[in-house]
């Protein structure tokens, strides 16, 4: 039984969580499917990302990665660029004005993240990260 209690308080903490976090965000606009996505992209460091290595690095895999790129190129965050290597692929950029928001988002979700962990020490948080990191890495798709 301890194993389900486990399971289900993971699972709500995961959904509380991503429902705060969903909640800074919208301040500025985005979800955090879209903040994913920039953060991906911001991380390729002026590099190109196709929209399958951008949907095997995303937190939430079962996102419509293409519809959230669609919304975030609207919003001018994102480029598209046929690849000039395969004229099939299509390479992803984030813009100056999607690098502008993530810095804007950065300090708010900093702040949110310290307040929800303030109740552990960074000793627990690096005890709670290893213990999450071993139980995901036995079943990692």
């Amino acid at each position: 039984m301890v194993n389900r209690n486990v399971i289900v308080e993971l699972m709500r903490t995961g959904n509380l969580f991503s429902d705060m976090i969903n909640t800074a965000l919208q301040t500025r606009g985005l979800t955090i499917q879209q903040f994913n996505v920039l953060r991906i992209l911001r991380g390729r460091n002026g590099l190109a990302a196709c929209l399958e290595s951008v949907t095997n690095d995303m937190i939430h895999r079962m996102s419509n990665t293409s519809r959230i790129v669609d919304k975030l190129t609207e919003k001018g965050y994102v480029i598209r660029e046929v690849c000039k290597e395969n004229r099939r692929k299509i390479d992803l950029f984030i813009t100056s004005k999607g690098l502008a928001i993530i810095e804007e988002v950065d300090p708010l979700l900093i702040k949110k993240e310290q307040e929800l962990t303030k109740t552990l020490s960074t000793k627990e948080l690096e005890q709670l990260l290893q213990l999450l990191t071993k139980l995901k890495s036995k079943h990692k798709h």
